[in-house]
């Protein structure tokens, strides 16, 4: 299953986005990072068989052994892309939202989203490990 994080504004050269090329490495499935300009630029359209999910401040909180579990679910079923959609400043519109298939949260806190594209590849990664049994994640 591919996964796809689609982001609104450019990460250039900074701690953050040595942080995110950091753990993009280390996901075994495959990765696509997709930048768009902070207004305008269209997303890319989504594959068939795919589910959205936009990091929103007012989405589901997982832990990371849940969110593990459902992309492990989302697999199984044969979905073919995951795709995670992060926006700019103002966040995404009601359509946008209504549409997803899940709306997460890092928490009541709000994140600069340069960090957020870290901290989602972090999860993918630990994820990923959980699912493949790596021995590094310790499940509380």
């Amino acid at each position: 299953m591919l996964l796809h994080v689609i982001a609104r504004g450019k990460i250039g050269r900074s701690p953050e986005a040595d942080l995110l090329a950091r753990y993009a490495r280390r996901i075994a499935w495959p990765l696509k990072l997709t930048e768009l300009p902070d207004t305008g630029g269209t997303v890319p359209a989504p594959q068939p068989q795919s589910r959205t999910v936009l990091l929103d401040e007012r989405g589901k909180q997982l832990s990371s052994e849940d969110f593990a579990a459902l992309l492990g679910k989302w697999r199984d079923e044969g979905v073919r892309e995951a795709r995670f959609l992060i926006g700019a400043a103002d966040g995404h519109g009601e359509a946008a939202r209504e549409s997803a298939d899940l709306l997460l949260a890092f928490g009541a806190m709000t994140w600069p989203h340069l960090m957020a594209r870290a901290m989602l590849a972090e999860q993918l990664w630990r994820a990923t490990s959980i699912l493949a049994g790596h021995p590094y994640h310790r499940s509380g």
